[in-house]
């Protein structure tokens, strides 16, 4: 059987905006012994697979510096301190990101983005009937482009490679499921 690991001491060390990186010292239940750890804390996310009334799927190309690529994904971002409910953030991101709004959105999933060094949450969501009620309003950081794919293309786009991010392939697998539901 697998123990938790006994937490002796945890020291913030920085505090860097999307992330604060901390340092604990943990007993291993297995040998005793204390090793070194260290976590980003990190506010939760949240994904949208926004889908118009004809079955588009609102996708957005924008650059990731971790990869120093322009990836093709769907809105997403984190939820900000005292927003709270991860459904509104859901709402916030896709009108900021896209100009859209949706009749109606849900829930499909949860996952822990890497529980190895991360302790946050990335929620799922499906944006059903989205319009485009305005332009887009992007952050100081942000230059997104807008592009449509049917949804039932979204499959090959993951296989080909063109959509490569974790949590869009998550978010896309829980869809697959709600669906069949």
């Amino acid at each position: 059987m697998v123990d938790s690991w006994q937490k002796e001491e945890s020291e913030r060390l920085g505090d860097y905006y999307i992330f604060r990186l901390r340092r604990d010292r943990s007993r291993s239940p297995q040998t005793g012994e204390s090793h070194e750890f260290y976590v980003l804390e990190a506010p939760d996310w949240i994904n949208v697979i926004p889908v118009t009334p004809d079955g588009q799927v609102v996708l957005i190309r924008q650059y990731r510096h971790g990869i120093g690529e322009v990836t093709l994904e769907i809105p997403g971002g984190m939820v900000n301190e005292g927003e709270g409910d991860p459904l509104e953030t859901a709402r916030r991101e896709l009108l900021e990101e896209t100009g859209y709004e949706a009749a109606e959105i849900v829930q499909i999933g949860v996952v822990a983005p890497n529980p190895a060094f991360l302790n946050n949450a990335c929620y799922s969501f499906l944006a059903r009937d989205v319009r485009r009620v305005r332009a887009p309003q992007f952050d100081g950081t942000e230059y997104i482009e807008l592009e449509l794919a049917p949804l039932e293309a979204i499959p090959e786009l993951i296989r080909s490679g063109r959509i490569n991010h974790a949590l869009t392939v998550a978010a896309f697998y829980h869809l697959d499921h709600f669906r069949q539901s």
